[in-house]
């Protein structure tokens, strides 16, 4: 029998976290960590109206610190808007950065750290070689649990040049502190509890189920998984549950740290909802993801099995093809629990933009770690499928 050996393989998880109920209300301290005295909060409309952001706000006042406000973050932040929080934020000569919200408004602060330090346009940014000068460093706060983005290494930005999403990759880009507040999300609308929930979800799935070897990425992703699984659906039903909120941020953490593993083809489909039909992209991960899983079960069969065992501790009495199935009939019920549409077509989206929507998928690179490859006519029939529902 030949003695098998394991591919080569790079792991990094170097994130500072502060986690806690009120850790806010360190965060001019965390700001004397990082060497800040004139930060910019960077966050969207939706939040300036929150109770969160009135809370960092007073902080931010009551300390010895200077600060500027960028509060136009889109929903799907576009290079127009990340050079518009860029000019204030030299023009108001900030030194750090704190991003407040969900993953859009931290993706716009780390790329106005890009826009401020480097004059091309983002599509033909590159990271700098090691021993490069840091980057305007950054809190991140996230009020969302799904993204991850506060412990990731990149930004996605709707590119001038394409009107796709593009992914801007630094290490230079990581938060240099991720400071999380479950009693941040408390106010956080069920819809967007749902979305950005299975967005968190779609992470660890699809990083989990991913043919790159990082046995590190795995266990972490079958650790979110667990998480989103058991708190999910209580966050969902009762807001103000803080258990069921503290483990959801942990395990939006564990996605996000687990995708640098790389992701698949759903996260391929979502994108181009997200800059063609408008979607929220953890919405548009949840609607597509069960006709994704139906194209990818049968070449990753075992592990699908292993996570209709989270679903369900019966599972474990049936074959890995009965298990397989079962995960993905799970998960439709988990959306249809969070009163996620089972269809594009429910979800809003037009019939006219599949060709589209197939081709940007096509050409996003998150599906070239998908377990099965993906052609164009396979986007086709994916996104005609989950327009039928």
């Amino acid at each position: 029998m030949p003695i098998m050996t394991l591919p080569t393989s790079q792991f990094s998880i170097p994130t500072r976290i502060r986690f806690g109920h009120g850790e806010v209300n360190n965060l001019p301290q965390h700001l004397d960590f990082i060497g800040a005295s004139n930060p910019l909060l960077v966050t969207d409309p939706g939040m300036l109206q929150t109770r969160a952001c009135q809370q960092v706000r007073e902080i931010l006042d009551a300390s010895p610190h200077s600060w500027g406000l960028f509060g136009q973050v889109l929903p799907n932040p576009t290079e127009d808007n990340v050079d518009q929080a860029a000019e204030l934020f030299q023009k108001g000569k900030h030194d750090a950065l704190i991003a407040l919200g969900g993953g859009s408004a931290i993706d716009v602060a780390k790329a106005v750290a890009i826009r401020v330090s480097y004059e091309g346009a983002l599509e033909d940014f590159v990271p700098a070689p090691p021993g490069a000068p840091p980057l305007p460093p950054s809190i991140a706060i996230p009020t969302t649990a799904g993204t991850g983005s506060e412990v990731g290494r990149s930004s996605v930005i709707i590119l001038r040049k394409t009107g796709r999403k593009g992914v801007l990759f630094d290490p230079r880009l990581m938060p240099a502190i991720a400071l999380i507040d479950p009693d941040l999300t408390l106010d956080l609308p069920p819809k967007l509890t749902a979305a950005t929930g299975m967005d968190a979800f779609t992470h660890c799935f699809e990083s989990y189920v991913s043919n790159v070897f990082h046995p590190i990425a795995d266990s972490i992703a079958f650790g979110g998984l667990d998480l989103v699984i058991r708190n999910l659906p209580a966050a969902y039903k009762d807001g103000q549950n803080r258990e069921a909120r503290g483990y959801m941020m942990i395990a939006a953490m564990m996605g996000a740290l687990a995708f640098q593993k790389d992701l698949g083809a759903a996260h391929s489909m979502a994108h181009p909802l997200s800059s063609i039909s408008g979607l929220h992209h953890g919405f548009a991960n949840a609607v597509v993801l069960p006709y994704v899983m139906e194209f990818n079960r049968g070449s990753q069969v075992e592990k699908f099995a292993r996570v209709a065992g989270l679903f369900d501790p019966k599972a474990v009495l049936l074959t890995c093809e009965e298990a397989s199935h079962l995960v993905v009939e799970k998960v439709r019920k988990l959306n249809a629990a969070l009163d996620i549409p089972s269809s594009l077509k429910a979800a809003g989206v037009r019939e006219a933009d599949l060709d589209a929507l197939a081709e940007g998928a096509f050409k996003d690179g998150c599906h070239e770690t998908n377990p099965r490859p993906c052609t164009l006519e396979d986007f086709k029939q994916l996104f005609r499928k989950a327009f039928n529902g």
